[in-house]
């Protein structure tokens, strides 16, 4: 026998939820946004296949995890017809519109990208660093990374309601377009010699910040244009992401001149 595997996780308020079938098309036809659509492994339904068409149409597969029955237990007791939609509380951007607004504007585009980070408070942390320092948009996956969820606004003190977020289907597609757009990209890790004060981030910059654990993933870290590091001199190999993402972001605040 194998053990039971535990699924246990923190509920979601109610309100931060759509459960059944039918409930989370007509959120699809009504416009909701979704940040993530938890699907029965073994759906078959003819109605099922109606809410992947649905998906498909609005282009969320992406978002989509196939589980089992007993991880979507734990989010409601209720009927979920093996289907549970959480509402993002915040629109997301296009990160192709977010950046020819941005040089359209005239300004230095300042992006802040986060390959991985799955703790919400983390995520929320470096979203207020991100406002405070003003950078312009932040960019994130759309698998694989923290909930855009009650907690993640609430870690960030309301800053995710202000700041541009853009959520994106394939990161390494959107490393490339970036680069392809004149935007140099520097990413943080621990696998380098140079120092992040050495880096040139006075020209259009997007700093990426990989998983608390893993890092950069080695395809995304590959497509950077520059790999740096914070110099560590204690007995701690490394800093909290949240921590080292706001070192960075204020390096290029320091070499910019930007003051309030």
């Amino acid at each position: 026998m194998f053990p039971k595997k535990n699924y246990d996780t923190r509920r979601p308020k109610e309100k931060e939820m759509i459960f059944g079938i039918r409930a989370v098309i007509e959120a699809l036809d009504a416009g909701k946004v979704l940040d993530k659509i938890l699907l029965r492994r073994d759906m078959s339904s003819s109605i099922g296949r109606e809410l992947i068409d649905k998906l498909n149409a609005h282009q969320l597969m992406a978002a989509v995890q196939r589980v089992p029955v007993e991880k979507l237990n734990q989010y409601t007791d209720k009927n979920h017809q093996g289907v549970i939609a959480f509402l993002s509380p915040i629109e997301f951007y296009r990160v192709e519109d977010m950046v020819q607004n941005l040089f359209e504007a005239g300004k230095v585009p300042f992006l802040v990208v986060l390959d991985g980070v799955t703790d919400v408070r983390n995520f929320g942390a470096i979203a207020r660093t991100c406002s405070c320092a003003g950078v312009d948009a932040l960019i994130i996956g759309t698998r694989g990374g923290a909930a855009v969820n009650g907690d993640a606004i609430k870690a960030s003190a309301g800053a995710l309601h202000s700041l541009p977020v853009c959520k994106v289907d394939n990161m390494q597609n959107a490393l490339r377009y970036l680069r392809e757009s004149g935007i140099k990209l520097v990413a943080a890790t621990e696998h380098t010699k140079r120092n992040y004060t050495e880096a040139e981030m006075t020209l259009p910059v997007a700093i990426v910040m990989g998983n608390e654990e893993k890092g950069i993933y080695e395809e995304n870290l590959k497509l950077c244009d520059e790999q740096v590091r914070i110099p560590m001199v204690g007995t701690i190999e490394s800093l909290n992401v949240s921590v080292a993402a706001g070192v960075f972001i204020y390096e290029v605040v320091r070499q910019r001149g930007i003051s309030a």
